[in-house]
């Protein structure tokens, strides 16, 4: 069977384990019947922009073109850094955008995907936030009526907490264990000032997500379509947005948002 077409990054479903389907043109791939099976995705060189779908030899952020890159409210500064947002202010790439990303519900939230982060995520990005990063467990810390103040928020967290992802790590499922969440939030709140402290979610749920994995990889070996424009090998799981291979490598398809493959499965 052959599928072809531009890719998204995988779709999500939370259940015991994640579901993955890929986006590919106009089709779906569930991904997760492929688990322990052959697989060969071949890239012809065309990469499209996620934005405006205009052809670009090189892909920035995940997906964008250069022009993109610099005017499409999606790739604005404030998609990295949540605290830089300015759409309460009514300053913004795209305020009708804005308004319908920027200046909605927010969740600071600590997950473990190998060791404990801060983060910010969009209150309709749960759990799908915490899934592409290959989170194994997560819980909300606030709640905030936009972007702006959920960054304010993670910045003051990140004193105590990285918000980074040993990515390495996570693939190898080195997860950090023997750790109360909850704890941990009731610890937060009282590190956090009294203006942020009312921002604070009562809701004290630990989300546990589980991974179609058959095998982690001991050692990791990163590949890419730029390098290698035919990756083949059996598919031994899925964790976050990576495909692991039964050889230790692994593929980020996040990355390669827009290219334009061609799938033999």
């Amino acid at each position: 069977m052959e599928f072809e077409g531009n890719i998204r990054k995988m779709k999500t479903v939370l259940d015991v384990p994640v579901k993955y389907t890929l986006p590919i043109g106009s089709n779906e791939i569930d991904m997760n019947a492929l688990i322990g099976k052959e697989i060969t995705m071949q890239f012809n060189g065309q990469i499209n922009c996620i934005s405006c779908g205009k052809k670009t030899k090189t892909s920035f952020s995940q997906g964008f073109c250069y022009s993109c890159l610099q005017t499409s409210p999606e790739a604005s500064e404030s998609v990295i850094r949540p605290e830089l947002s300015k759409a309460h202010l009514g300053i913004a790439r795209d305020m009708e955008w804005a308004e319908k990303h920027d200046l909605i519900d927010h969740y600071v939230y600590l997950a473990v995907s190998s060791e404990l982060k801060v983060g910010v995520t969009r209150g309709h990005q749960v759990p799908t936030r915490w899934i592409d990063q290959g989170a194994s467990y997560a819980i909300k810390i606030a709640c905030t009526p936009n972007r702006h103040i959920a960054g304010v928020i993670e910045v003051f967290l990140k004193n105590h907490f990285t918000d980074k992802t040993n990515w390495r790590a996570m693939l190898k499922n080195e997860v950090l264990k023997n750790f109360d969440l909850a704890a941990e939030k009731e610890h937060i709140v009282h590190l956090l000032p009294l203006e942020l402290q009312k921002y604070v979610s009562t809701d004290k749920e630990v989300t546990v997500i589980n991974y179609p994995v058959e095998q982690f990889p001991e050692k990791i070996k990163s590949v890419g379509f730029d390098k290698f424009p035919e990756i083949s090998g059996i598919l031994a799981g899925i964790k976050g947005q990576y495909l692991l291979f039964n050889d230790s490598r692994v593929l980020n398809m996040r990355k390669h948002n827009g290219y334009f493959l061609r799938v033999v499965i």
